[in-house]
């Protein structure tokens, strides 16, 4: 027979285990129920109370933090959808400013199931500027043009035809600025026959105008003008905002200026700049860098000072303006020295620049055939090395340009390569009898052809 005590102590110790395993089991089931409740209490609600203590946060990061726990509220109501569209826009603007282009590429992919529960156009509206958030961002071009290519995809798959081409339009000119033009060319003509068939002015205008600088970075200029004069075209039909009309102007003044038309590009480089200026637009110190230029190449050197010391031009002072004026002091001075100091010392806004670049070269060959001029004038020979010397150039570069210079009669002369010469001739008087004899040949000419139709009617 068992131990009576013995007993009493087993069922006394078994029933303290079942106390103990069942109080465990009660502590891990509280654990659970409070990991779920503080799970579910991650997010914030949607109200503006939290877009507030969002925007009191005391760090960036801090801020970040609650907006995105505010996108986390699954709640669909229309108010809620309001507040996290405000949430989405202070949200991406605190990513640029932190510099974090992965987290607003991430952002666009985490909203794709908000996108089906808001408008068409307001998902466009945020699309399109999370992806200029992004832009806005240095160093960012190969992220950009990923981004674009992956909501191509998403607004294919979703049938978002008014999203779509607004973000192959920017993926084009992504392709472009990153000198990949055959892709763009093909991206392009593609997404024009779209455009034209379904007649979409607006978004027409800036695909033409794309296309015209794309055709102008591959130097195809008669296609460049063709696409310009599309895009004025149907900017004529409907109402342009101020940025895209001087948009326009400002590629219709580099146009000009290719053709060496530099009055008509100064006008157009200064509606441009008037546009560009109301709007407080960056590119309105490039407008007037082009006005600058345009002077330059028109001869008018002396009036850059003046441009640039007026009311509009006081605003831009800088290093694009400096660099204007040095070439500018270069060109009055006829001084190539002076040229190639500008050059070296604002390179990054001279050879650099694509527009001014492509007409340095004829710049400083219009330099160096005015210092030619202005050495050779008091001489009737002299030694290529003399002109050399002064001029501080190679002799063989010299000597190429002088030979040039006169097989295209800027002056009349010889070289003399046996003596290292340059022979120099007066200019030769034309005398008046021959060009009278050219004349009353001609209109003896005339005088036989009348006569013989008249002796064929006779003859008839």
């Amino acid at each position: 027979m068992p131990d009576m005590n013995h007993l009493n102590h087993f069922f006394t110790d078994g029933t303290a285990a079942y106390l103990v395993a069942v109080a465990g089991d009660n502590s891990r089931m509280k654990d659970s129920v409070s990991k779920q409740s503080t799970m579910s209490s991650s997010y914030l609600p949607a109200t503006t109370d939290s877009i507030a203590q969002a925007l009191e946060a005391k760090t960036p990061a801090e801020a970040i933090s609650i907006l995105y726990r505010v996108l986390e509220n699954p709640s669909s109501s229309a108010e809620a959808l309001r507040i996290k569209e405000q949430a989405i826009t202070k949200l991406s603007d605190l990513l640029r400013q932190e510099n974090r282009a992965e987290d607003l590429r991430n952002l666009l992919t985490q909203l794709r199931p908000f996108f089906n529960l808001i408008p068409k156009a307001k998902t466009a509206k945020i699309v399109r500027g999370i992806i200029d958030a992004v832009a806005k961002i240095p160093g960012t071009s190969e992220l950009q043009i990923s981004l674009c290519q992956e909501m191509v995809q998403w607004t294919r798959a979703e049938k978002r035809t008014f999203l779509r081409q607004r973000v192959e339009a920017r993926l084009a000119s992504l392709l472009m600025e990153n000198k990949e033009y055959s892709q763009a060319l093909v991206l392009l003509s593609s997404l024009i026959k779209e455009v034209r068939r379904l007649d979409d002015k607006l978004l027409l205008v800036d695909i033409d105008l794309l296309e015209s600088k794309l055709h102008f970075s591959l130097k195809n200029l008669p296609k460049a003008k063709a696409s310009l004069t599309a895009a004025r075209t149907a900017a004529n039909a409907i109402y342009v905002p101020p940025a895209q009309q001087g948009t326009i102007d400002l590629q219709s003044g580099i146009l000009h200026a290719e053709e060496k038309d530099y009055k008509t590009a100064y006008s157009y480089f200064f509606e441009a700049f008037e546009a560009f200026n109301a709007l407080e637009d960056p590119r309105a110190v490039f407008s007037l860098k082009y006005m600058l230029l345009c002077k330059i190449m028109v001869s008018q050197a002396d009036d850059v000072a003046g441009v640039i010391s007026s009311k509009a031009g006081l605003q831009y002072v800088g290093p694009e303006l400096d660099a204007m004026k040095a070439v500018a002091d270069a060109h009055s001075k006829r001084s190539l020295k002076l040229f190639e100091t500008a050059l070296r010392d604002f390179k990054a806004q001279l050879e650099e620049d694509p527009i001014v670049h492509r007409h340095l070269s004829s710049l400083y060959d219009t330099l160096l055939e005015q210092n030619l001029c202005r050495l050779i004038e008091p001489f009737s020979r002299v030694e290529i090395t003399h002109i050399a010397e002064l001029i501080e150039l190679p002799v063989d570069h010299v000597e190429k340009k002088l030979s040039q210079m006169i097989l295209d009669k800027k002056f009349a002369g010889t070289l003399d390569q046996g003596a290292g010469c340059l022979v120099i001739f007066d200019d030769p008087k034309i005398d008046a009898i021959y060009l009278a004899t050219l004349d009353t040949i001609s209109n003896v000419g005339k005088v036989v052809d009348s006569l013989y139709v008249r002796s064929a009617k006779i003859m008839a």
